[in-house]
């Protein structure tokens, strides 16, 4: 079969590989489309992959076959993909099963090979149904919105005003979730003006230039001077915390969803004086997909406008190299199958 491995010398390349071979207890997904991820792009930066691993974890597509001691899912349904968990252990027990130590299971990031394939094998408890009238692009982009939707869960917050720092997929995401659950006024810090658009379509109320104005002003002038609420960290950018922290209410909360690989310096007298909740947040639930994957079927969510660069796997290396590693696209959706 068909697909994108990681090579030390060229990043990626396309590679035929042997078809996964299924144990009794394993299904197969026949991929349909893949989102690639900011995680992916750190994995492959980081040099420490193997040569030949496949990844890839925002996945949609359709059961291909199932081995004999599979009860479910059924042959041919449609499906996304997310890790499993025991529900036993210490983290299971507190609410965290994305981070359980017993029987996680993961595609892309960890046992299993990812989805930049035009299949890969699964745990079946990994699957969860796609609702009739949500597409696959959608679908793949479920696991995005998920992981932001956990990012408000960590916050704690249920209402109030909100900043977002960053319009990547994850950012953009948020902006379009706190809009649906209620938040506002919605405020968008991004210097690139076609996210902040998306932005604007995905319901803010504001939306600022942090290269061309200066944010605490602007988030000062948007909350009558008080500050945001809610403050969500989604750029990556090790400045960004202070800012974050800077921008936040009295007893508001800040809430880090980027993944950043680099140590980062705060003022802890910002944190005293304010007494800021200071959180992060790590990928999502099964419960949290299924949620997004409804809104979607509701009409609530649709991520396509999200979609900068619609390719086929073949297109992959170069566009990572042209598009992705300069940071240019905001959320690359490959198509591998047959489209749902």
């Amino acid at each position: 079969m068909k697909a994108v491995v990681y090579d030390s010398k060229r990043k990626l390349m396309v590679a035929d590989v042997p078809m996964p071979e299924l144990s009794d207890n394993e299904a197969l997904v026949k991929v349909v489309n893949t989102g690639f991820c900011g995680s992916d792009h750190s994995l492959i930066e980081s040099g420490g992959l193997g040569n030949g691993t496949i990844i890839g974890h925002e996945v949609s597509g359709t059961v291909a076959d199932v081995g004999r001691n599979v009860d479910g899912p059924s042959v041919g349904e449609r499906v996304m993909i997310r890790p499993t968990y025991c529900g036993a252990c210490r983290e299971c027990r507190l609410g965290k099963p994305y981070l359980c130590q017993v029987e996680r299971r993961t595609i892309g990031l960890g046992d299993f090979q990812g989805g930049f394939a035009e299949y890969c094998k699964v745990d079946p408890r990994m699957l969860i149904p796609v609702p009739v009238g949500v597409d696959s692009q959608n679908a793949a982009l479920a696991e995005a919105f998920a992981a932001s939707l956990h990012g408000i869960e960590c916050s704690g917050k249920k209402e109030g005003s909100a900043l977002v720092i960053g319009g990547g997929s994850i950012g953009l995401a948020l902006v379009r979730l706190l809009k649906i659950m209620g938040f506002g006024p919605i405020a968008l810090s991004e210097p690139v003006e076609k996210k902040r658009v998306i932005a604007g379509l995905y319901g803010a109320d504001a939306v600022i230039d942090p290269f061309h104005e200066n944010l605490i002003v602007r988030a000062m002038d948007e909350t009558g001077g008080k500050g945001f609420d809610s403050v969500f960290e989604c750029s990556g950018a090790v400045e960004s915390v202070q800012a974050a922290i800077n921008t936040a209410a009295v007893g508001g909360t800040v809430c880090i969803v980027s993944i950043i690989m680099k140590n980062i310096e705060i003022i802890p007298l910002t944190l005293n004086f304010k007494e800021v909740w200071l959180t992060g947040s790590y990928s999502n639930t099964h419960e949290e997909n299924i949620r997004c994957l409804n809104w979607m079927k509701e009409g609530k969510i649709d991520g396509r406008p999200l979609i900068s660069d619609y390719i086929g796997l073949d297109d992959l290396p170069r566009v990572y190299e042209e598009r992705i590693d300069t940071g240019e696209a905001v959320k690359v959706m490959i198509r591998i199958g047959e489209e749902f």
